[in-house]
């Protein structure tokens, strides 16, 4: 069975850093894998 590819994005689970393992919050498709705190980003 196919499924609508709006419905696949919106199933996938949340992401976690690799470092700490918090959530990251952000589009579940990107590429990034480190949470801004892991990546030493400054708001």
């Amino acid at each position: 069975m196919l499924v609508k590819m709006s419905e696949f994005f919106k199933n996938l689970p949340t992401k976690k850093c690799v470092e700490c393992g918090k959530e990251i919050e952000e589009q579940h498709e990107c590429y990034g894998n480190k949470c801004d705190h892991c990546l030493h980003v400054v708001d």
